[in-house]
């Protein structure tokens, strides 16, 4: 089974260095030389390891040629359509979604070589009647896809989608009779969810659809944002955990039958991959639980690594883009950790236990043993998975294992009769909504674990202090000098050592970094959410945003409570709204929702608008007070003074915006929010503004902010640019050459992330 691996791993990560850092033109040479290598190697005598280098330079040939092949064959022609419009023949190969601007849909788009490429068309609403199997004809605007947010990524080439269209016109649709087989899952899936929907309650049916199916579109904002905080996500993510505990009750009922059992449990994971929309992490478990159940049939001992390295190498084989995807990277990982540490841990944990015991005692060693493994498992896969989180999120939950141990029992259950109840709900409507009841109840459990231990204050902390990097660098040395270094009799209280310095440094970590934030006269953050504007401001223990809007893939409310809680922040003295457009206001719900926020400061201007309706609105439900304002006013922020000027225009949200000054002895802060030149004219007169440290650039960077008389009148040393994608040309050359010529240091959040200033006292 070895020589396999020796094979297949290596392949595996040649077609990973492929994707993932190579230049395209690089693939070929190295193919040819690994290739030579191990025919140089066969001249050669010998066995075993001589065997097995062989084995690995054919297999690292065999990745770097098979993905010079299959870009060949998918991104040449993808390439030769793009930037053109093109009329087509394709067919849906999904069900459509809705967009911000109409629909999406997926189509297999054949080319002229003979290749069928992964597309995703957009266009109206009209698209939301089309299904699985649908063959369309139209004529569409082609660009490859591989840019999400205007930004370079390989989310859509991980899920073989190489094209992105603009429908022009109408599409002619030809529905067939019969659908056909491959698509048949589709429909099995969207009718899972209507029996879901059907059967459950509301605020738990969310949740079960997403642990069934995978669609994560029932549960609002807030929730999936809890189960993120609470390293938690993956249950609500169709996964190898799915997977597992599908087998698991398939083995249960289907009896002692070695050879049925096995064949009918392959079967039945099969149909569930392709409810869950064959993605690799459910492939990859369907196929090591395959491999699990036909050893012991063909009397061989099951082997984990090669299992998993040919499991990613079959994966790789249909799409390697696909090891760009983070779910393969996270799933692969989580189950390397789990084979190489989980049963060490287990062992290290429970070796002291009695052999033979009875009574209550024997019921609380078993269950100490459950939770033994439980923990183990999680911890296995946090310790592969964290480098992978931190690399791609910045932010890591510190409640992760309690979270998981508290609630995968639950989660089984509820999976597993969410499941049952939605395949009764086609024979027995009744039965399955009593049913639905009854497996609501550990639904709302794992809930309540969810969303209560999301509101920990430091539940999930991001990784932009040096201090909490510094922690995860020596908690991972320790743990690879104990794997190492542990020998001997003692070998199982070992773990001891590095576990409880990693606690005591974590703790270190977050005193350094709460103590550092409040020793500052005034912190000044400008948060990265996208093309928007929030400002965290955070003086002597006293905290305020200004703003709280943007169009990040993160709500904008839950970048700015995680920027609070993770420095032990749970409550806001102010939340200031410099006017009451989407951009620095669509996160205001969210940020209700997670944090207390005391007043709720914003200009006394549009009285009919649906946003300001709305926001007071949401304000009053959560208890915070409203201060509308149309003269200027202060308030006091620990050691800072924040001057807040009165709208200076009319006619508009931006003219009728509000602007402010925070300032101590020694640092000025100058934010115009969407001001305009006039308006900066007028805040200039009689604003009586200092000389500032730093300028918040207006309306995001537009030619028609940051004038020159403005910074002729304050001389910032620094500005910041709150920008990220976006079709208005921010931030516009002349205003970039008006902050220069003004001897402006320049930062931009769509760069540099959240950036950050310090005002010592």
């Amino acid at each position: 089974m070895r020589k396999l691996a020796s094979f297949a791993a290596p392949c595996s990560g040649a077609i990973l260095l492929a994707v993932l850092l190579l230049p395209e033109r690089w693939l070929l040479p190295l193919g040819i030389g690994c290739l030579c290598l191990g025919l140089g190697l066969l001249l050669r005598e010998g066995k075993g390891r001589m065997l097995l280098v062989r084995l690995s330079c054919f297999g690292l040939a065999a990745g770097f040629l098979w993905t010079a092949l299959y870009q060949g064959r998918t991104l040449a022609p993808a390439r030769q359509m793009s930037g053109s419009a093109h009329t087509f023949t394709a067919v849906v190969t999904d069900w459509p979604a809705a967009t911000r601007y109409g629909a999406s849909v997926e189509i297999a788009l054949p080319t002229e070589n003979g290749t069928v490429l992964g597309a995703v068309l957009y266009g109206d609403e009209s698209l939301l009647t089309l299904r699985p199997g649908d063959t369309v004809r139209g004529s569409a605007a082609l660009e490859l896809a591989h840019t999400v947010g205007g930004e370079e990524s390989d989310t859509f080439y991980a899920r073989g989608i190489f094209l992105t269209g603009s429908l022009r016109g109408a599409l002619e649709v030809d529905s067939p009779e019969r659908v056909p087989f491959r698509y048949w899952p589709a429909f099995w899936a969207r009718h899972l969810k209507e029996q879901i929907a059907r059967s459950f309650p509301a605020d738990v049916a969310g949740l079960v659809s997403g642990l069934v199916t995978g669609d994560k579109s029932g549960l609002d904002d807030a929730t999936y944002t809890a189960f993120q905080r609470t390293g938690t996500a993956h249950v609500v993510a169709v996964s190898g955990l799915h997977v597992s505990f599908l087998a698991g009750v398939a083995l249960r009922l289907l009896g002692r039958g070695r050879r049925r059992t096995a064949v009918l449990t392959i079967l039945l994971m099969a149909v569930f991959a392709g409810i869950a929309g064959y993605t690799p992490s459910v492939l990859r478990a369907a196929f090591l639980q395959t491999m699990l159940l036909i050893a012991p049939l063909v009397e061989r001992e099951g082997d984990g690594p090669t299992s998993l390295s040919l499991a990613l190498l079959l994966l790789l084989l249909q799409n390697p883009y696909a090891g760009a995807g983070i779910g393969l990277q996270l799933s692969f990982a989580s189950v390397a950790g789990i084979q190489l540490c989980a049963q060490r841990l287990y062992e290290c944990w429970t070796w002291w236990l009695p052999r033979r015991v009875r009574g209550l005692r024997r019921w609380g060693k078993q269950v100490f043993r459950v939770l033994a493994a439980s923990l183990a498992t999680t911890l296995g896969a946090l310790l592969f998975t964290t480098p992978l989180l931190v690399i791609y999120f910045g932010e890591l939950s510190l409640v992760a294992p309690l979270a998981n141990l508290m609630g995968l029992g639950a989660v089984a259950v509820c999976f597993a009769g969410g499941l049952g109840v939605a395949v009764l709900g086609t024979f027995a409507p009744a039965l399955a909504g009593f049913l639905g009841e009854v497996f609501a109840l550990p639904g709302r459990y794992v809930l309540w674990v969810v969303r209560g231990m999301s509101r920990f204050p430091l539940a999930a902390v991001p990784l932009d202090s040096v201090y909490l990097r510094g922690w995860l660098i020596l908690l991972y040395t320790m743990l690879i000098l104990w794997a190492i270094l542990r020998r001997g009799p003692g070998r199982y209280i070992r773990p001891v050592i590095p576990l409880c310095t990693g606690v005591l440094s974590l703790c270190a970590a977050l005193m350094c970094g709460a103590a550092e934030l409040r020793l500052a006269g005034l912190t000044l953050s400008v948060l990265d959410v996208g093309q928007g504007q929030s400002v965290a401001l955070f003086s002597q223990g006293r905290a305020a945003l200004v703003d709280c809007g943007g169009s990040g893939w993160d709500n904008s409310g839950d970048v700015a409570a995680d920027y609070f809680q993770s420095r032990g922040v749970t409550r806001l003295d102010a939340l200031i709204l410099t006017h009451f457009h989407a951009d620095h206001t669509n996160g205001v719900e969210q940020l209700l929702e997670r944090m207390e926020v005391e007043l709720l400061i914003a200009p006394d201007v549009e009285e009919e608008s649906p946003e300001r309706q709305a926001l007071l609105s949401e304000a009053e439900a959560h208890g915070t007070q409203v201060l509308l304002l149309d003269e200027n006013a202060q308030l006091t922020l620990g050691q800072a003074d924040i001057q807040i000027y009165r709208p200076m225009g009319d006619g508009g949200g931006n003219e009728e915006g509000l602007s402010l000054l925070a300032s101590t002895d020694t640092f000025d802060a100058l934010l115009t929010g969407d001001m305009n030149t006039v308006l900066e004219e007028r805040l200039v007169k009689y604003g009586a503004l200092p000389d500032v440290d730093v300028l918040i650039a207006g309306h995001h960077g537009s030619k028609y902010a940051s004038s020159e008389r403005l910074l002729e009148a304050v001389r910032p040393e620094y500005a910041v640019l709150s920008v990220g994608y976006n079709s208005y040309g921010h931030p516009a050359p002349e205003t970039l050459a008006r902050l220069e010529a003004a001897g402006c240091a320049i930062y931009r959040t769509d760069w540099m992330g959240t950036i950050t200033f310090r005002a010592r006292e």
